[in-house]
């Protein structure tokens, strides 16, 4: 796995909201060079990655962005910086999103937590993860 997604954005994800997806989604949509990987947070390349940082798969509350995946330089973002960690990669306009760095991480992840908290009653839980189209199956890991 290292050769092959060491130059990859991976983003750990809850595969069964319906805002995750649609992140997902767009990330697709806006990613035409294939630089994200993507892999639910149920799934066992999540719980790979996250046993090697000490933090708890269960916890699906949680974005992830991993990069250098696999090799002794990997590093884990999570929740308000992966997500701006994503979007400073996609161009303009949304690496726009990155002026919120000068908000403390303290505070970002607060307001990370509380949409986090309602996700599932604005944008739906669904009851499995999505199964991706076969033009990005191969963008998807287990």
């Amino acid at each position: 796995m290292s050769g092959e997604l060491s130059d990859k954005t991976v983003v750990l994800f809850d595969g069964v909201c319906g805002f995750c997806d649609a992140t997902v989604q767009f990330l697709l949509r806006h990613d035409p060079g294939g630089r994200f990987r993507f892999a639910p947070l149920q799934g066992p390349t999540a719980h790979a990655i996250l046993a090697r940082h000490g933090k708890d798969a269960a916890d699906l509350d949680t974005v992830y962005v991993v990069e250098r995946c696999g090799t002794p330089g990997e590093q884990l973002r999570a929740r308000s910086q992966a997500a701006l960690h994503c979007a400073s990669l996609l161009g303009w306009p949304w690496k726009m999103a990155g002026v919120a760095r000068i908000i403390p991480p303290a505070m970002l992840d607060a307001a990370y937590d509380l949409f986090a908290r309602y996700r599932y009653r604005v944008f739906g839980r669904h009851d499995a993860c999505m199964i991706p189209t076969p033009d990005v199956r191969e963008r998807f890991l287990e």
